[in-house]
């Protein structure tokens, strides 16, 4: 007979399992040792030893855990999702069992992140380019604001976007920024409005491509806008 299982905090199992889902779609794992992983929000998930991160297969929450024996005395698992989908776990041999409590996780924090990078290239503007200054963050435009909108010591406006990588992605933004800005005669009065695509590390890619279409790059170095490296003082 089938019980509830009340699945503690995580639940780590390494075994020799197969493993059927069905579903809107049916999906079929032969016999293999993989991890099976049952976490604190109710999720089953079915990791291999390769694929990086990705799970061979899952059931996100909320679902129901049932575990029982078939007639031939194996462990089977049955998870069930809110939607009656099923995902059916016939466990052949077990390697390893256990469970851990994690506690209260504080959530990722990123250093280097484009808040903070945003922040410090607003307080040191001259950074990007010599006589820069600041007019505002975030400055709106129709299709969302723009991180930095500067002046020149000519007076020109100069919108800058800012990323921790630079890609294709981000040069295709600042341009369609770009495109806008210069609709706008408050802001061409004195020339047109040019781009600066600041990165901590840009693609050669995303470089050629902010060339051709007139836009500056500026290469980000967080640690010494924080303070921390010293350019002055460096052996090399």
């Amino acid at each position: 007979m089938a019980a509830t299982v009340d699945s503690p905090p995580v639940r780590l199992v390494v075994a020799r399992c197969q493993v059927d889902y069905a579903g809107r779609l049916t999906a079929h794992l032969p016999m293999a040792t993989r991890v099976l992983m049952i976490k604190a929000d109710g999720s089953v998930l079915v990791h291999s030893d390769g694929g990086s991160y990705k799970p061979l297969n899952w059931m996100s929450p909320p679902c129901t855990l049932r575990e029982g024996v078939t007639d031939d005395g194996q462990v089977e698992w049955t998870v069930t999702s809110k939607t009656e989908d099923t995902l059916r776990i016939l466990l052949e041999e077990v390697h390893h069992d256990s469970s851990h409590d994690l506690g209260v996780d504080p959530g990722l924090q990123k250093d280097g992140v484009e808040k903070h990078l945003q922040a410090l290239l607003a307080e040191h503007p001259t950074s990007l380019s010599p006589g820069l200054t600041l007019v505002r963050r975030e400055f709106p435009t129709a299709i969302g604001p723009v991180d930095l909108m500067c002046r020149d010591a000519d007076g020109l406006s100069v919108a800058v976007e800012i990323k921790r990588r630079g890609e294709i992605d981000g040069v295709e933004q600042l341009t369609r920024y770009l495109e806008l800005l210069n609709r706008e005669p408050l802001l061409t009065g004195k020339g047109p409005v040019r781009g600066i695509f600041a990165a901590q590390e840009i693609k050669p890619q995303a470089r050629v491509l902010a060339t051709d279409r007139g836009i500056a790059c500026a290469v980000v170095d967080y640690d010494a806008l924080r303070g921390i490296d010293d350019s002055e003082h460096r052996l090399f």
